[in-house]
Parts: structure tokens; sequence; C-alpha cells
């Protein structure tokens, strides 16, 4: 049988998506927690068989590293791609806490009334059809797809290639489950093709086909997307994150968010890219807290002139050093086990250097100056800024939120965790008792009257 080409074939998707986007808007709160909780049912009782999906891929990707004479590198590769019983497990009480979390769809928010006895309301809703691409584990995007489901959206998603026999033994199993509820299959539409080309159809897809999009991956994917994309892009998580030490921190406590902020997962967005330091304390600082992220971490470190001139580098072969800033490292987002480090003579020179590289991720200041820490927050511009915490916490988690689908970094719309709520927009509701807008066309007094005659 001769395949459709991907453009036609996924013009038909998203042409069948249009029918589908009321209904799944129209799911009551227990309709679509109960098909959350029979998919985490589903993916329990058959653990077995999607760890096999993932074994195919595994497989694939050895496969293609065949010959690689670097071993790290390989194994680092098939770590990525697999699953083990732990993160199955992990993915099941992901799905049951979304069900827990309130249904957003329909939710009043902000009531007032007008001086006219106009009540005017803010009422959540669905986007509509949002597009996913993602270049993230299976665990994290079945996450995302079970967030935008409760918030009543419909799904077309795109994942990396190298996950595709696990995504497509989900896609089966997700339609499975979703029609045994009695909910349209296509609420979550898989697209299982191959070709590349199916993420750029969804980029290039019109507001009649994607309402807004959500991009999670690469500098390359996010870049691919910004400028293809002629709709609009709800979770965008590129940018920068800095984190300033000042003078008066507590140092322990400074080394402590900094380990945790870069060593605990290097290639998360909100895993801390350039630390800014004080120079006052920097003799006191610096020295342990680059010899932990060379020696324990093995973290690679560049540093400034500065920075590089008082730690002097070991003359032994083989040992790890510190490497010399260059200036694409003030503005690369590494979502690698990479540092840069800058001493800077005041919290004027942060805040400037924050201000030219920053992008608006996310933001952290050491200190026990509440002034200086509240003017940091105030000019810093990040979709967060954290002041003694570690940027890590930059989560929906973490925030009171319930799950993520991603950060945004977006100057306009939501910035920062993109929650259940996130997932919804507003429309405004007022409720009346006959208020116009003034002047009316007819005369106060006979209003009732003209109207009365009409019948």
């Amino acid at each position: 049988m001769v395949e459709v080409p991907i453009k036609m074939y996924m013009t038909n998707v998203l042409k069948s998506l249009k029918g589908v986007a009321r209904p799944v808007a129209l799911l009551s709160g227990p309709v679509k927690d109960r098909a959350l909780s029979a998919l985490a049912d589903a993916i329990e009782a058959q653990a077995e068989k999607l760890l096999a999906a993932n074994k195919e891929d595994v497989l694939a990707v050895g496969k293609l590293l065949e010959g690689e004479k670097d071993k790290d590198r390989v194994k680092a590769a098939v770590a990525r791609v697999r699953l083990d019983e732990e993160d199955v497990t992990e993915l099941v009480v992901l799905l049951r806490g979304i069900v827990d979390l309130p249904n957003p769809v329909g939710e009043m928010i902000d009531q007032r009334e007008q001086p006219n006895g106009l009540l005017v309301t803010h009422m959540r809703m669905p986007h509509g059809i949002l597009g996913v691409l993602s270049e993230l584990n299976p665990k994290r995007n079945l996450e995302i797809l079970a967030l935008c489901f409760k918030a009543g959206n419909v799904t077309v998603f795109r994942g990396a290639p190298d996950w595709m026999h696990t995504h497509r033994y989900l896609g089966t199993l997700i339609r499975t489950v979703l029609d045994g509820e009695n909910v349209p299959p296509a609420a979550i539409t898989m697209i299982e093709r191959p070709e590349k080309d199916a993420a750029l159809e969804i980029m290039r897809a019109t507001r009649q086909q994607i309402d807004a999009l959500i991009v999670r991956g690469g500098p390359g994917l996010r870049k691919t997307a910004v400028e293809t994309s002629r709709i609009p892009i709800l979770c965008h998580d590129g940018g920068l994150c800095h984190g300033y030490i000042d003078a008066d921190a507590d140092l322990a406590m400074a080394q402590n968010l900094i380990v945790n902020a870069k060593a605990q997962k290097a290639d998360e967005p909100t895993s801390v890219d350039t630390v800014l330091v004080h120079n006052s304390i920097a003799r006191q600082f610096l020295p342990a807290l680059v010899r932990r992220m060379l020696d324990e971490f093995n973290i690679d470190v560049y540093g400034c002139p500065k920075t590089v001139s008082m730690i002097a580098p070991q003359p032994l072969a083989g040992y790890r050093n510190l490497i010399p800033a260059q200036e694409e490292h003030w503005t690369t987002q590494f979502f690698a086990p990479a540092l840069a480090v800058k001493m800077v003579d005041n919290l004027d020179e942060a805040l400037s250097h924050i201000a030219q590289y920053g992008l608006g991720h996310t933001a952290f200041i050491c200190t026990r100056d509440y002034s200086r820490a509240l003017r940091f927050s105030r000019e810093v511009d990040a979709s967060a800024v954290l002041i003694n915490a570690s940027p890590r916490l930059h989560a929906g988690d973490s925030f009171g939120l319930g799950s993520d689908v991603g950060l945004s970094s977006a100057r306009v719309a939501t910035r920062g965790p993109i929650g259940l709520e996130a997932l919804t927009s507003l429309k405004y509701v007022a409720f009346g008792t006959g208020q116009l807008r003034h002047p009316h066309p007819v005369p106060v007094a006979y209003e009732d009257a003209i109207m009365l005659k009409r019948f």
C-alpha cells in the first residue's frame, strides 16, 4: 500500500481534530478523571508490555551507535532512552496526582460589581487544540498530555524519534482507554509517522487548525518553532538561569544553592547557567566551590579572567581545570554539566550582566540584605526570581500549582510554570438586569413602553 504523503496526512489529522475540540471541552470533571484513572490503571497493568516496547527503542539507539569509540557517549545515549519499572511507577503516580487536581474548566474568578449593577467575572475555558512538540522522555510527555486533557484541550503530539516504539504503544493504549470511557479517542492524538516534516507541519499550522503550541526540548527545536510557527507558543523555556551571590551572603547556604542548582539535574532549564559572585567574598567562596564542581560533580567550569587568575590551574596531567570563559559562554543555556562563573564589583554590575544576557528565564539571589533582595526581584526580568532558594524550585509543584507542562519565559501571557490554570484561557462573563450603554437612542422613560409594544 502506498503511504499518504506526510503533508496530506497531517492536513487530514488536523482537520479531523476540529470536530473533536467542542465535545472534549464540554467533558465534565468526573468523566476526565475517570479516563485518566483508567489510563493509570492500564499502564500499571501493562507495565511489562510498555517496557518491552521501550526495549526496542533502546536496541535501536544501540544499533545506531554501533562503531562509536566513545563508550561513555553510548552509555549516556542508551541510559537516556531506557525506561525501568521505577519510571513506570512514577508515571502512574503522576497521572493519579493529576486526577486529584481540581477541574479548572468553568471556574469563575475575579467577580466584581460595577456601579450600574453589572456583575463581571472571568470564566476559565480550554484553549482548544494544542500542538505538543517534545524531545522529552515518554514519562514527562504523558504528564503533559494528561494535563492538557484535564484542562479540556485536544492535543496533537509529536515526540522524539528516539522513543518511537514507546510512544506508539502508549498511543494505542490511550486510544483504547479513552474509547472505553466514551471519550473521543482523538482527544489525545499521537503522530506516529517517523518523518521530521510531521513536526514542521504542526509548526506551520494556522489558527484555524491549532490554537497554541507547547514546545519542550533543546535550543534547536525551540529556535525552529519560534522562526516557523504562525500560532502562539504557550510554553517556551528558552533563556538563561542566573545566580548572584551577594557580599553578605551566607556562604554555606550559597554553596548549597549552587550545587543543587547545577549538580542535581544539569539538563533542566532551571539548572543554573551563570553564577555572579561579589568580589569581596570571591576569594573565600569560589576556590572550594569550583573545585567541588570539577572534582566531585564532573562539571565543566568557565571562569572570567579574574576567576581564572585567582584559581591557579593544576599542572598535573589528566587533572580537571577551570576553563577561561569566552563571550558565548555568557549567552549559553547549557542544558549540560557546565557552568559559567563571573566576579562582579557590586549588585549594579550583576543586574547589568543579567539584563544583557538574561533572556527572562530564572534568577536567584543569595543575600542577608532585605533591600538588595527586593531590588533584585524588582529589576531582574525573569519569569521567576527566588531569594535564598534554589532555582530548581521554579516548578508547578513547588509553587503550589501541581504538575506543569513546562515553564514559559515569554513576556506575554503566563510566565513561569504552565500548570492546569495556564492551560485554560479566560473569557469574561457578565450578569445583568437590563443594563444598557448610554446614551440610549430612546429616552429612558420610554424604554419599557416601546419594548412592550413589540409583543
